[in-house]
C-alpha cells in the first residue's frame, strides 16, 4: 500500500504506531475501479456501515474499511482521534474520500456523486 492510497489522517496513525513501535492497524482493501482515496471507517455490527460497504461494492469502486470495534484498544483509539477530524460525533459509517470529503451516515444519494467519474 503506497501513501498515495491512504487518507493523510491514516497515514499520520500509521506513523505514530511506527515510531511507537506499535503493530499498525490494518486496513482491508476492496478492488475496483479509482474512484478517489476512499477510506470507510465503520462497525462490523453496524448495518448502515454494512450497507455503505455494499453501495460502494455496488458501484464498484476501489476503497480501503476499518471496523474499528474490531481493533484491539490502542488502535481504537487512536483511529476514533481520526474520525473525530472529519466527525467529531465519531458516529458510523464515517466515510472520507480525497482527504476532504467526510459523508456521515448512510446517505446514497451522497455517496453516488461523490464516488461517480
Amino acid at each position: 500500500m503506497t501513501e498515495g492510497m491512504l487518507d493523510k489522517s491514516v497515514i499520520s496513525v500509521i506513523r505514530i504506531a511506527e515510531l511507537k513501535g506499535e503493530k499498525i492497524m490494518q486496513l482491508q482493501h476492496v478492488s475496483g475501479r479509482n474512484a478517489g482515496h476512499i477510506i470507510l471507517y465503520a462497525l462490523s455490527t453496524c448495518p448502515w456501515c454494512k450497507k455503505t460497504k455494499k453501495l460502494l461494492a455496488d458501484l464498484g469502486v476501489d476503497y480501503y474499511y476499518v471496523d474499528v470495534d474490531l481493533l484491539d484498544e490502542n488502535e481504537r483509539e487512536e483511529v476514533v482521534e481520526t474520525i473525530k477530524q472529519w466527525n467529531p460525533a465519531r458516529s458510523y459509517p464515517t466515510l472520507v474520500i480525497n482527504s476532504k470529503i467526510p459523508i456521515v451516515g448512510f446517505k446514497e444519494n451522497e455517496i453516488r456523486k461523490a464516488v461517480q467519474t
